[in-house]
């Protein structure tokens, strides 16, 4: 493994990786989405009261995520786990080429200014692309999260995305294309955390294999062990960067969703908490996770499948 394929070089392979990962994760994602959001709670008859500052005040227990699969299954029909595919896909292309082509050029340009790939220029160079990924392909991910929220019972009809587009610019105009951003940006932590935490076990495993070959002599070839230690890095970096903000995605939903009481990042995580306590910011974190594994799992397979087809 050289150190280009951090940065993306082969960006066929990644985009390709990256989409088929998107399709067999997608139903994981519409039940974390319904998680993360207010109306979730609507679908709950349980409903507990407790008394604040001497206000009754109805506290809803949130389903968890098998509870709330079947709830989709059974009101909207198998069809509605796959909804925001379109725009997912349409997303993956551009958000990956956009992003690490930024992070290759960031790293490039940095590795001039500080010690070169160092934790300085990971972490530097993971936010500026996470910034101009963000900023560039946010009205994207905001009409998936609409048609994602957008719950209709068996045999009605669904919002398409042009309806969805059309419905965004007609209440909010252009403005309306970047709701959400805000807590986007603040999630470009989670980027780069993850890509601290990969270079760094990348690193090793380079490390730890060059010391196995003491004539030094570089070896190129590949075999199942480089590929799994690959896979179980990016995994491993994903899972704690997520773990650690994941409370951002939470906010996110709540600021895109339609004719919603959320109007910027602090002023909905203060009343995310006051009204629904702290545990209601990491709604849907499992499924998240849970998700993760599978999709780096699938991108990092593909992505070396397509590379071995090419090569060959």
């Amino acid at each position: 493994w050289s150190q280009r394929g951090t940065c993306g070089s082969s960006g066929a392979p990644t985009l390709c990786g990256g989409t088929v990962g998107a399709i067999l994760t997608c139903p994981l994602e519409v039940v974390k989405t319904r998680l993360q959001s207010s109306s979730i709670t609507l679908c709950i008859s349980e409903v507990h009261l407790s008394t604040v500052n001497g206000a009754s005040v109805a506290r809803v227990a949130p389903p968890g995520p098998l509870h709330c699969l079947r709830l989709i299954l059974e009101k909207e029909g198998p069809r509605s786990l796959f909804r925001g595919l379109g725009p997912n896909l349409i997303g993956v292309a551009p958000s990956r080429a956009i992003y690490f082509a930024a992070y290759s050029s960031s790293k490039e340009r940095l590795n001039c200014v500080f010690e070169p790939d160092s934790t300085q220029v990971h972490m530097t160079s993971a936010g500026i692309a996470g910034f101009t990924a963000i900023t560039a392909t946010n009205p994207i991910w905001l009409i998936k999260t609409r048609l994602q929220l957008d719950a209709r019972k068996r045999g009605e009809r669904r919002m398409n995305a042009f309806e969805c587009v059309r419905r965004v610019y007609q209440t909010d105009g252009l403005r309306g294309f970047y709701r959400g951003m805000s807590a986007s940006y603040a999630g470009i932590s989670e980027t780069v955390i993850h890509f601290v935490i990969y270079e760094s076990i990348k690193r090793r495993l380079l490390e730890a294999k060059a010391a196995t070959h003491m004539d030094g002599a570089e070896d190129t070839a590949k075999d199942a062990s480089d590929f799994m230690g690959m896979m179980l890095a990016a995994a491993t970096s994903k899972t704690c960067a997520t773990s650690i903000a994941y409370p951002h995605e939470v906010i996110r939903t709540r600021l895109r969703e339609e004719g919603t009481k959320y109007r910027s990042f602090f002023q909905s995580l203060s009343l995310v908490i006051r009204e629904e306590s702290y545990r209601a910011l990491y709604r849907g974190l499992t499924t998240h996770l849970v998700r993760q594994i599978p999709n780096t799992a699938v991108m990092m397979c593909t992505y070396e499948f397509v590379v071995y087809l090419l090569e060959g």
